[in-house]
C-alpha cells in the first residue's frame, strides 16, 4: 500500500511541478500556457482557469498523499523497530577507577656536567 501511494506521489509532484512551470507568471517566466502555446484550443483566460485549477487539485492531492504516506510510515515503525531512533542506547563499559595512585617513576639524577658535550659540526669539504 505504501509503495502504491509512493509511486502515485512520485507521479503528482512530477505533474505539479510541470503543470506549475507552464503558468505565464508577471515576469514572463516560461509563459507556454499563453494564447500562441495552446492554438485555437483555448483562450489566453480559459487556458489561465484551467492551469489555476489544475494546480488547485494536484496540490491538494500532494498535500494529502503527504499527510498519508507520514501516517503510514508511523504506524509501520511503530510496529518494528527498524528506525535508528528506536534502537536501544548502547551502553559503554567505565574504565575501571584504580584503587590507589601508582608509584612516582624515579629519574636518574644527572649532574649538567656530566652530560657529553655537544659535537661541533663538521667543516664543509674542500670542493663544495
Amino acid at each position: 500500500m505504501i509503495k502504491v501511494l509512493l509511486v502515485l506521489h512520485v507521479f503528482v509532484t512530477i505533474a505539479l511541478i510541470g503543470v506549475v512551470l507552464i503558468q505565464r507568471s508577471e515576469g514572463g517566466g516560461l509563459g507556454l500556457g499563453g494564447g500562441q502555446g495552446m492554438g485555437n484550443f483555448m483562450t489566453g483566460r480559459g487556458t489561465a482557469n484551467l492551469l489555476t485549477r489544475t494546480t488547485a487539485i494536484l496540490g491538494t492531492a500532494f498535500f494529502v498523499l503527504s499527510l498519508g504516506l507520514a501516517l503510514l510510515y508511523k504506524q509501520n515503525t511503530a510496529e518494528s523497530a527498524a528506525a535508528i531512533l528506536n534502537a536501544p542506547a548502547q551502553t559503554i563499559p567505565a574504565p575501571p577507577v584504580p584503587s590507589a595512585p601508582p608509584p612516582p617513576i624515579a629519574l636518574p639524577k644527572t649532574p649538567v656536567d656530566a652530560l657529553p658535550a655537544p659535537s661541533a659540526p663538521a667543516p664543509p669539504a674542500p670542493g663544495q
